[in-house]
């Protein structure tokens, strides 16, 4: 049982270690079909921390919302990240401020929106909307049923992903990939899929969901660096 261990855990550090020290991907999203949006991430971690950032910049009209940034930092472990911070900022606003803070020690996270803080219980394994993406890096796919938590700064939510198909093939600007394709399995849950590239340390080459008004975003990746 013993050497069972040994082998989980030299397996999680084969994978922890595998990740990428930094990369930076871009993307283009569209609504409905027309141009909306490209963003851009970057992803560092060094000596067991990591900090993340993704940049939303919107395209005619919808530039005039201002940027959104999302970033989170925090520590790299044998199970993958483990967020300390989380921020979401749309525009210049302080009002339209949202964050939250990991308390993994005392299994609480503080939610932070509109000058309200909310304090709950800290689920195991709980990503924010920046890292959860990036946490496929460290645990790939490999069963057929995903359950993740995450937070969005403004409530913590268990979603729950299916895999329905490995090795399509998706064809974007930045290449050809093969995927592992993820969909929302939550019953009455939002319209969601990922293309995760199992060849690109399972970063999302495609991403398909509504938005609250029924409007269909795509994002598709365009270009990645890695180092």
């Amino acid at each position: 049982m013993m050497r069972v261990l040994a082998l989980s855990l030299l397996l999680m550090a084969t994978s922890v270690f595998a990740a990428p020290q930094k990369l930076t991907a871009v993307y283009h999203v569209t609504r409905n079909g027309q141009p909306f949006a490209d963003v851009t991430e970057t992803f560092q971690q060094e000596a067991g921390h990591y900090k993340l950032e993704s940049v939303t910049k919107g395209i005619g009209v919808y530039g005039l919302f201002g940027l959104r940034r999302l970033s989170s930092e925090g520590e790299v472990t044998a199970e993958g990240l483990r967020p300390g911070h989380f921020e979401q900022q749309q525009g210049d606003s302080a009002k339209k401020m949202i964050s939250a803070d990991f308390d993994w020690a005392g299994n609480t996270i503080a939610m932070k929106a509109k000058g309200q803080v909310t304090t709950a219980a800290l689920e195991a394994g709980t990503q924010d909307l920046a890292s959860y993406a990036y946490q496929f890096m460290f645990v790939p796919p490999k069963g057929e049923e995903i359950l993740l938590s995450i937070t969005t700064g403004k409530k913590q939510k268990q979603y729950h992903y299916r895999v329905t198909e490995r090795e399509v093939v998706v064809e974007s600007a930045a290449g050809k990939f093969k995927t592992t394709h993820l969909v929302n399995a939550n019953e009455g849950g939002e319209e969601k899929e990922l293309w995760l590239g199992a060849e690109a340390h399972y970063l999302p080459i495609r991403i398909k969901m509504q938005d609250e008004g029924g409007a269909k975003i795509e994002q598709v990746l365009t270009s990645l660096h890695v180092e």
